[in-house]
C-alpha cells in the first residue's frame, strides 16, 4: 500500500501532465551566477565592502577610523575581545572604557562590542561570527554596536566557498548588515534583536 507521500505526488503528477508546457522559470540575479564562474577574478574585499554598505553595514580600514566613529556618536564604553586589545588598544584614548571581560550581569552597560569574526561573504556583504573564533557571543550581539575584526584573507567570493572552508564548528552565525525585522506591517526596523550597527573593521 502506497504511503500518503507517494499517494500526493501520483495526484500532482496526474494534474500536471495535462499541462502543454510548465511556467517559466523565475527571474533571478544572474550576476551571482556570473560570480561564482569567476572567484578568481573578483576582488573579494572591495566587493564585501560594497555589499556591506548596501545592507546597512559599516567597513573600515583602521583603529583609528574606528575610534573616530565610536567617538563622534558617543559610544564610549565597551568590551574587546583579550585576544584583540594588545594589537587595538593604542588607538583607544582614555577617554573610552573597554574591558576585555564581558560582565553579563551588566550587559546593558556596553555600548559597543569589538569580537573577531571566522570570515565574511563578499556576495551578500555577510559577517560569519563562529561559537570557535568568537570570544564572547552575547558580546556580538547584546551591545547597540558590534565590530567584527575581520582579516581579508578570510573574505570568501559567495556562500558555497565560505560554506566549504568554515569547517565543523557547531554554531555559525551569519550578519548581513544590522539586526533588522519587517514583520510589523511591513516596516523595516533595525536592531530589535541584536545590533543596531555592523561594523566591518577589516585587518591584514
Amino acid at each position: 500500500m502506497s504511503s500518503d507521500r507517494d499517494s500526493i505526488l501520483s495526484r500532482v503528477r496526474s494534474a500536471l501532465a495535462p499541462l502543454p508546457e510548465r511556467a517559466a522559470l523565475p527571474d533571478w540575479e544572474r550576476e551571482l551566477v556570473i560570480m561564482r564562474n569567476a572567484r578568481g577574478a573578483v576582488d573579494a574585499v572591495a566587493l564585501f565592502s560594497e555589499r556591506l554598505v548596501l545592507v546597512n553595514g559599516t567597513p573600515l580600514t583602521s583603529a583609528a577610523d574606528l575610534v573616530a566613529l565610536l567617538e563622534k556618536n558617543g559610544w564610549r564604553r565597551g568590551y574587546c575581545d583579550p585576544a584583540l586589545w594588545p594589537g587595538l588598544q593604542a588607538a583607544f584614548p582614555a577617554t573610552f572604557t573597554v574591558e576585555t571581560l564581558f560582565d553579563r550581569s551588566r550587559v546593558d552597560d556596553y555600548q559597543f562590542g569589538i569580537t573577531a569574526a571566522a570570515g565574511g561573504i563578499a556576495e551578500t556583504g555577510t559577517v560569519i561570527l563562529t561559537d570557535g573564533g568568537t570570544s564572547r557571543r552575547l558580546a556580538a550581539l547584546a551591545p547597540w554596536v558590534h565590530v567584527a575584526v575581520l582579516s581579508r584573507r578570510t573574505i570568501f567570493v559567495d556562500v558555497p566557498e565560505a560554506v566549504a572552508a568554515l569547517g565543523s564548528d557547531p554554531n555559525i552565525i551569519w550578519c548581513t548588515g544590522p539586526s533588522k525585522t519587517a514583520d510589523v506591517e511591513g516596516i523595516l526596523i533595525e536592531g530589535v534583536h541584536g545590533p543596531g550597527i555592523q561594523v566591518a573593521l577589516l585587518v591584514d
